[in-house]
C-alpha cells in the first residue's frame, strides 16, 4: 500500500516520553521469569552434553545412574526416536535450480555427535544437583574424529566431513544479482577497488539465560510449555508438528523475557525434552540452562568471511558490486540459519545507486554451534561490507569519504528505487542526513582533535558508515481489546517483549484512540490459549506492524463504546468524545463513564474489537553514524571518543523508548568492533565460553552518544513507522572499524585490521 500517513498532535500520546510501565514491577525484583516459576512436585533436567567436537558414541550401562539419589528418568536418543528433529526452514535454490538438504537437529544424538555441547542425554530428578550427580554415572564412549572449525579450511580437499554422507562440507549455494552484467562491467572499469574481511563470531549474552517447564495434564491430553521467548505461536507449531508430529495439544506462555536479540525466537532441544519427561512422568519438568550452557549451546551469531569488489569510473561513481561469502553454518542447519546471509545479499548496495550485483555465496558446515539470526540478521553484516568497501574506494580514488558517498547515494527524486538486491525503497533523504550527522559531530573540526591528539602520544580517527535495513516485512500481526467492567482495557497480541518496552508503546496506541491514561490499558502477550496467531517478535516488526493493528483496534472499540454511549446518554454518536475514561456528550456535562457502559453491555461482543493492519513491503529505517577514537599506541586501547548519530525512523512512537533501544544497539555494535569474539580451537573447544574469555562491552567503556532523528515518514506503512529495534547494532559496527581504520591509517598507512580491534590485535598491527 501507498499512504500518507496521519499527523499526530503535540499532546497526542505519540510521539510522547511515557514512562515504562514495565519498570515498576522490575526495579522493585517483581518480575517473574522462567527460571523464578515453582510447580507442585516440580522435577529438575539436566542435559548431558558431548565434551568432542566430532564423533561417534555409545552409551554403556544406565543402570547406576538409573539407581542413583532422586533420578526419576533418564532419556537417551534411542528413548525419544518416536520424535522428530528441530525444524529448520528458508532453504533456496541453489545455481542448479535445487535446494540443498537440511541437517536438522536431533531432540537428542543417537549415535554420533558434530560438536561440543551436542546433546547426548537428559537426566531428570528431584533436584538438579541429583541429576547432575547421576549424569557423572553414566558412560559414553565416544570414538573421536578429527573436526573442523574453520570455515574456509572446512572447503579445503580432505577437510574433515561435519556429515560424511554428504561428500563435502558445502551446506549450499546460493547466487544473487547478474553475475554477466557486472562481469562486463569490471572488465571496462576505470577502477576496482578490493577487500577482504572477517565478520567475527558472537554470543548474543541476553541477561536471562533460557530455561523451560514442561507440563502434561493426561485427562485433556494436553501439553503445557514455559520458557522464554520472542513468540509462543511460531514455538508452539514447530514443537507440535515438527517434534511431536501433530498428535499432541500444546500449550506456550511466556513470562517475562530478560533480553531476546533473536536467539530466544528459536525452538531448543531442551523444550521437547522437559515435555516428553513431564508426559512420562506425571508431573511438571523444569531446565535451567547456565552460562556456559548458553555459550555453548544457543544459536550464534555472524561469523562470515568475505571477499568484495567496487568497480568504479574514473569520478569515483560505483557501476558494479561483487561479493564471494562464505557463511559458517555451524554443525547444523538451524531454524532460519540458511536463510540469514540471503538477507544480507538482498541488502548489499545500501544506499548507493549500484547498477549491477554479482554476490555468490556458499554456506558451511563446521563443527560448531550452530549459527542463526542475532540483532540485525544479515542487514548488520551487509551495512559493514558496503560501508567498509565505500571507505576503501575513498582512500583509493582520493576522494574524501562524505564525497564519494555524497557522488552515489540514491538521491530523494529517485524513489521508490528498486536495488540490485531486489529491496524497494520507498522514501530516504541520505545526504540530508549525514550532513545533519557530520555538523552535530563536528567532522569539520576533526583536524585540531587529531593534531592535540598527538601531541599527548596518542592516535586519533574518525569513521562514518551510512547504513539503511530492511524491516516489518510484509505481513501483520492482528490486536484484539475488550472493555472491562472496570472502565480498563486489554489488548492481546501474537509479539513478546524481551526488554523493549511493549507494554508502554502498544498502550500509548490504545490509548490514543480512547481518550485513556496508558496506566489504564494492559499489555497481554505470551499465551497460545489467549490468541490463536501471533508472528512474534523480530526484525523489528512489532511496532510497525503491532502497533498499528493495535491503533486500529482502539479505534473499533471507541467506535463501540460510543454507540453504547449514545443509546445511554440519548445522544448521536458523532457527538460522543471519549475523555478520561468518559463518553462525553460534546458541550454538555452529560457524561457515563467507561465502567458504567461495560457493566450495562447486554451483548459481550460489544465491548470487544481488533484490528489487523497487512503490510505488503517492508519499511527502511536509515541513517549516518559518526564514531571517533583515540588509541594509545603504547597498549593499542581503543577508547570510543564520541559517537553520533542522526536517524530515519519514519515517525517516533515513543522517543524514550527509542532511546533506550538505540543506546543498547549501538553498544551491540560496538561491541562486535572492539570486544567480543567466540573462538574455537582445532580440537573444536570453544576457548571463550566464560566471561572470563569473551569480553563483554561495560558502560564505562563510553561517552554519552549523541542521537537525533531526522524522520521521513514510510509510504509503506499506515501510520509511516520504519521500526528501530535493530538498527543502532547495524550502523555502529562499521562507523567504529572506519573510525578505528583511519585512525591506523594516519599513522602507519594501515588499511586494514579485522574484528574485534582488541588492545592486542591494534599493537600488532601498530608494530608490524
Amino acid at each position: 500500500m501507498n499512504v500518507a500517513p496521519p499527523k499526530f498532535g503535540s499532546k497526542s500520546l505519540i510521539g510522547a516520553s511515557v514512562l515504562r510501565k514495565e519498570d515498576n514491577a522490575f526495579i522493585r525484583g517483581k518480575g517473574c521469569y522462567t527460571s523464578d516459576i515453582r510447580k507442585e512436585g516440580m522435577l529438575e533436567g539436566f542435559v548431558v552434553r558431548s565434551p568432542v567436537a566430532n564423533g561417534s558414541f555409545t552409551i554403556g550401562s544406565l543402570d547406576e545412574a538409573r539407581a542413583a539419589p532422586g533420578v526419576r528418568l533418564i532419556l537417551t536418543g534411542e528413548d525419544i526416536a518416536h520424535l522428530g528433529t528441530l525444524t529448520a526452514m528458508g532453504m533456496r535454490p541453489g545455481p542448479d535450480g535445487e535446494k540443498a538438504p537440511y541437517r536438522p537437529i536431533p531432540v537428542l544424538c543417537a549415535d554420533r555427535v558434530r560438536y561440543v555441547g551436542d546433546a547426548v542425554a537428559f537426566v531428570v530428578a528431584d533436584t538438579l544437583d541429583q541429576a547432575k550427580d547421576a549424569a557423572e554415572l553414566i558412560e559414553v564412549d565416544y570414538d573421536s574424529d578429527d573436526p573442523v572449525t574453520s570455515m574456509t579450511g572446512a572447503l579445503d580437499d580432505g577437510a574433515p566431513l561435519v556429515w560424511p554422507e554428504a561428500g563435502s562440507n558445502t551446506a549450499y549455494l546460493n547466487t544473487h544479482g547478474d553475475a554477466g552484467k557486472a562481469e562486463a562491467i569490471f572488465a571496462k572499469a576505470a577502477h576496482v577497488t578490493k577487500i577482504d574481511f572477517i565478520q567475527n563470531r558472537l554470543v548474543a549474552n541476553y541477561m536471562e539465560t533460557r530455561a523451560a517447564i514442561g507440563e502434561w495434564d493426561a485427562d485433556a491430553n494436553r501439553m503445557t510449555l514455559t520458557c522464554g521467548s520472542q513468540g509462543v505461536h511460531g514455538q508452539r507449531d514447530i514443537i507440535a508438528k515438527g517434534v511431536f508430529g501433530g498428535d499432541v495439544d500444546l500449550r506456550v506462555i511466556t513470562p517475562d523475557v530478560g533480553g531476546g536479540f533473536g536467539p530466544k525466537g528459536f525452538v531448543y532441544r531442551e523444550y521437547p525434552l522437559v515435555l516428553e519427561a513431564a508426559k512420562r512422568l506425571g508431573k511438571p519438568v523444569r531446565w535451567v540452562g547456565d552460562r556456559t550452557e548458553h555459550f555453548l549451546t544457543d544459536a550464534h551469531g555472524r561469523d562470515n568471511t568475505v571477499h568484495a569488489e567496487m568497480a568504479m569510473d574514473e569520478n569515483g561513481k560505483f557501476l558494479a558490486l561483487r561479493i564471494r561469502l562464505i557463511a559458517d553454518m555451524g554443525a547444523y542447519t538451524h531454524q532460519f540459519g540458511v536463510a540469514i546471509p540471503f538477507f544480507g545479499a538482498m541488502m548489499a548496495t545500501g544506499v548507493y545507486d549500484i547498477p549491477a550485483l554479482d554476490f555468490r555465496l556458499t554456506g558451511v558446515y563446521t563443527n560448531t554451534c550452530p549459527v542463526d539470526a542475532y540483532r540485525g540478521a544479515g542487514r548488520p553484516e551487509a551495512a559493514f561490507l558496503v560501508e567498509k568497501l565505500v571507505d576503501a574506494c575513498a582512500r583509493e580514488t582520493g576522494l574524501a569519504r562524505d564525497e564519494i558517498r555524497r557522488r552515489n547515494f540514491i538521491r530523494p527524486e529517485q524513489m521508490p528505487y528498486l536495488t540490485q538486491g531486489g529491496r524497494n525503497y520507498d522514501v530516504g533523504e541520505f545526504e540530508a542526513c549525514m550532513d545533519q550527522a557530520m555538523k552535530n559531530a563536528d567532522w569539520a573540526g576533526f583536524e585540531k582533535r587529531f593534531e592535540a591528539s598527538r601531541a599527548n602520544g596518542k592516535i586519533r580517527g574518525i569513521g562514518m558508515s551510512y547504513y539503511i535495513e530492511a524491516c516489518a516485512f510484509a505481513g501483520s500481526e492482528p490486536a484484539y481489546v475488550q472493555l472491562l467492567d472496570d472502565g480498563t482495557i486489554t489488548m492481546d497480541i501474537g509479539t513478546q517483549s524481551n526488554g523493549q518496552g511493549h507494554a508502554t508503546a502498544y498502550a500509548q496506541f490504545v490509548a490514543e484512540t480512547l481518550g485513556l491514561d496508558v496506566d489504564k490499558v494492559a499489555v497481554i502477550q505470551g499465551d497460545t490459549d489467549r490468541i490463536p496467531t501471533g508472528g512474534g517478535t523480530g526484525g523489528s516488526r512489532s511496532i510497525p506492524l503491532g502497533g498499528v493493528s493495535a491503533y486500529y483496534a482502539g479505534e473499533a472499540l471507541a467506535e463501540k463504546i460510543r454507540k453504547l454511549a449514545a443509546d445511554e446518554l440519548e445522544a448521536s454518536p458523532d457527538d460522543i468524545e471519549l475523555i478520561g475514561g468518559e463518553a462525553v456528550v460534546a458541550g454538555t456535562d452529560k457524561a457515563v463513564s467507561f465502567a458504567d457502559i461495560a457493566k450495562a453491555a447486554t451483548n459481550p461482543a460489544d465491548l470487544k474489537a481488533d484490528g489487523e493492519f497487512k503490510q505488503d513491503e517492508a519499511t527502511y529505517p536509515n541513517g549516518c553514524h559518526i564514531c571517533e577514537v583515540e588509541i594509545d599506541p603504547d597498549t593499542g586501547v581503543v577508547e570510543v571518543a564520541s559517537f553520533t548519530m542522526v536517524d530515519d525512523y519514519g515517525l517516533t512512537v515513543n522517543p524514550m523508548l527509542l532511546l533506550g533501544q538505540v543506546h543498547g544497539g549501538v553498544v551491540q555494535g560496538i561491541g562486535q568492533a572492539l570486544y567480543e569474539n567466540a573462538v574455537y580451537d582445532e580440537s573444536g573447544q570453544l576457548l571463550t565460553a566464560t566471561f572470563m574469555d569473551y569480553t563483554m562491552p561495560r558502560a564505562d567503556y563510553f561517552p554519552m552518544f549523541s542521537f537525533e532523528t531526522r524522520n521521513v515518514p514510510s509510504t509503506t506503512n499506515a501510520l509511516g513507522i520504519k521500526g528501530a529495534g535493530e538498527a543502532a547494532t547495524i550502523g555502529s559496527t562499521p562507523a567504529v572499524m572506519n573510525a578505528v581504520t583511519d585512525a591506523l591509517y594516519r599513522a602507519r598507512g594501515i588499511t586494514h585490521i579485522d574484528m574485534p580491534a582488541t588492545p592486542q590485535k591494534v599493537w600488532d598491527a601498530l608494530n608490524g
